[in-house]
């Protein structure tokens, strides 16, 4: 990148950190660095579990291109100063990525880099600042399998079929949130009823209780409901709130649900909805992913209902593993101290992640389909 070019992205950067609530100069710089630093273990870490990994850009200036028949990679910039990370894949590397994140980040990509991944078997996954997948594309692009497209109509018209089916993707899902309870939450009193919710709920659903859909799904809700207040009044480890003060509320986990009704859970008003919005996004992604491959319409789901633009079946597909992301994310909180800089708080009371914080929750919560 020439000199101007780096000017440019770095004044970019500086008005984004200033309009920013004003983020301390030396703080934001600083939590970048050391999660940048984190990321990279993290991703050293977890290289070998699937081919390449996944190699995930973030910040302002990314680039991809296509240079004398390789792929020159430059990762954004996210503080002050940072020197720029540039990768260089060449075709049937062993060590090329399987997948590349660009996770809330600006820049550019040109058309020849999407014929290059697409021969070189490489998602590609945009995922923005709310932790939504807003642009996929898969390295098989998308081939649907007749056969499993009419499994998944079958299954759908069937109601026995339908209620096997969804009966086991919620049994496991119990299953799972049992699991992180005995893990990973704290044992208090709402602990014990979210216990006994969840079993509750694995012997309604051994007995096929449930009549219907609208009854799974009522019957799920309600240990949900129990299992995420067993969550709430877990200490959060921050530093530096002298400095910056926090919302008292941040100093714990608190509920799931969003104050803005209106945009569900995407518009996260506590940090740690924020991160889960990311982590659940990581998920959607790798099923997503699975799905398109293997030949299922993401779009046709069985137990969800399926609407205009919507993928249904991922939704279904997710349901086994939200707890294990869960897991995740509780164990990732407990092992980190926070500053009030890793975090934004717009003025609309809606939380934002610092990119490089962000880049680390996206790799903890990676690969669990194939965990």
């Amino acid at each position: 990148m020439r000199k101007s070019e780096t000017s440019k992205v770095f004044l970019k950067l500086s008005e984004k950190i200033s309009n920013a609530e004003d983020l301390d100069d030396a703080s934001w710089p600083n939590r970048s660095l050391l999660w940048q630093r984190r990321y990279a273990a993290l991703a050293l870490k977890h290289r070998g579990q699937i081919n390449g990994g996944a190699l995930i850009l973030s910040g302002h200036g990314a680039s991809l291109r296509i240079d004398g028949g390789s792929l020159l990679v430059k990762n954004g910039f996210t503080h002050y100063p940072q020197k720029q990370d540039i990768f260089r894949f060449f075709p049937g590397g062993p060590e090329n990525p399987k997948r590349i994140i660009l996770l809330d980040c600006s820049g550019s990509l040109t058309f020849d880099v999407l014929s290059w991944i697409a021969h070189q078997r490489i998602d590609l996954v945009r995922i923005d600042w709310r932790g939504e997948v807003i642009c996929l594309a898969s390295k098989s692009g998308y081939s649907a399998n007749p056969f499993r497209v009419e499994w998944q109509r079958q299954t759908r018209a069937d109601e026995n079929a339908r209620m096997e089916y969804s009966v086991g993707k919620i049994t496991k899902k119990i299953e799972n949130t049992i699991t992180t309870l005995e893990k990973s939450v704290r044992k208090t009193q709402a602990w014990n009823k979210a216990m006994e919710a969840a079993y509750s709920t694995l012997t309604k659903l051994d007995a096929r209780e449930p009549q219907n859909i609208v009854q799974l799904r009522a019957a799920e809700a309600n240990a949900a409901a129990a299992y995420f207040r067993a969550w709430k009044g877990s200490p959060i480890r921050w530093r530096g709130t002298s400095r910056r003060p926090i919302p008292e509320a941040w100093r714990e986990i608190g509920v799931r649900s969003s104050p803005f009704y209106a945009a569900g859970n995407r518009n996260a008003g506590h940090p740690v909805n924020a991160i889960l919005n990311y982590a659940y996004t990581a998920l959607q992604s790798e099923i997503q992913i699975w799905a398109v491959s293997d030949g299922y319409d993401p779009t046709l789901g069985i137990m969800h209902e399926t609407s205009l633009g919507s993928s249904a079946f991922i939704s279904d597909e997710m349901e086994p593993y939200r707890p294990m992301v869960d897991q995740r994310v509780l164990d990732f909180i407990k092992d980190v101290v926070f500053d009030p800089t890793d975090f934004v708080l717009r003025a609309d009371g809606v939380v934002r992640l610092n990119p490089e914080l962000a880049r680390c929750v996206v790799t903890v919560c990676r690969t669990l389909r194939s965990a």
